[in-house]
């Protein structure tokens, strides 16, 4: 039961990012691209970079704020899943960058706070 809240947690949490990135100027691309090892939250543009999305949702701050689950082993994985996302696409030498979307809920499940780390393996960890 607990697994499913997470899981609901998530994805209202991936709606409510990508509603406001795009009200700043992201093209989404595509959500929820899964690879046998991991998935990527989002692809999408922002000027010219093709930006990799990862979104933490969280109902409190009680033990941390949401991107500090970003850690570095989370950083290698994403980094591997954007390599794979750029191969299979042929994409090429293209302007890429890891953002994160940190999504914070009320107790009563309103949207409390979103907060987006742009290059945020540069500050993270």
């Amino acid at each position: 039961m607990a697994q499913d809240w997470r899981h609901q947690l998530g994805r209202r949490g991936e709606e409510e990012a990508c509603r406001f990135l795009r009200a700043r100027g992201y093209r989404i691309l595509e959500r929820n691209v899964r690879f046998p090892w991991g998935e990527i939250d989002f692809v999408a543009r922002h000027g010219d970079d093709l930006v990799f999305g990862e979104v933490k949702s969280r109902c409190s701050t009680d033990y941390g704020r949401p991107s500090e689950a970003v850690n570095r082993a989370k950083q290698r994985q994403l980094s591997r899943l954007a390599v794979a996302y750029l191969s299979t696409r042929r994409l090429g030498e293209v302007n890429c960058r890891f953002d994160v979307v940190e999504v914070t809920f009320s107790p009563r499940g309103k949207v409390q706070h979103i907060e987006v780390i742009e290059d945020a393996f540069e500050y993270l960890e």
